[in-house]
């Protein structure tokens, strides 16, 4: 006896559910134009932030610090601090906003994760990649020195 109560409940919500013939044809008919609503003053905007010429050369020197932190680490045994510590002082120093401050984490653990999913072990592919990184990171500092100061 409480199957078929059941069944006829859910019937009876479904019938109910569901819109008449009639309904859906009023709902194809247009609607009346109305008047555009008047137009509310938006509050301002923050404004953009403004790329810097050098942010390209900035997020690379932080993607390589990421990458040399990990490779320090893992040829030397220990975690130093000396790229965190780093990119820390970098973050402080260039991260005028919260957009920025994500955009220089996120190279730096781009660079960390890069090597941590290719190396398990310090190998001699590993150290020349150490060796080859610092050359780009003195690289990119230089240049970013030179034509921007700092």
């Amino acid at each position: 006896m409480t199957l078929k109560r059941i069944g006829l409940v859910l019937v009876a919500t479904l019938a109910l559910a569901l819109p008449s013939a009639a309904q859906q044809r009023r709902a194809t008919r247009p609607a009346p134009q109305a008047e555009p609503p008047k137009e509310q003053p938006q509050p301002a905007a923050p404004e953009p932030e403004i790329d810097l010429p050098y942010e390209p050369e900035l997020l690379k020197l932080s993607e390589v610090m990421g990458s040399l932190a990990f490779l320090r680490e893992l040829c030397t045994g220990s975690a130093e601090p000396l790229w965190r510590e780093r990119m820390a002082a970098l973050i402080d120093s260039e991260g005028r906003s919260a957009a920025r401050k994500a955009r220089l984490a996120g190279a730096w653990n781009r660079g960390f994760r890069a090597y941590a999913l290719v190396y398990r072990s310090c190998t001699p592919s590993a150290r020349e990649a150490l060796v080859r990184l610092a050359r780009e990171g003195d690289t990119l500092a230089a240049t970013l020195a030179g034509r921007f100061g700092g």
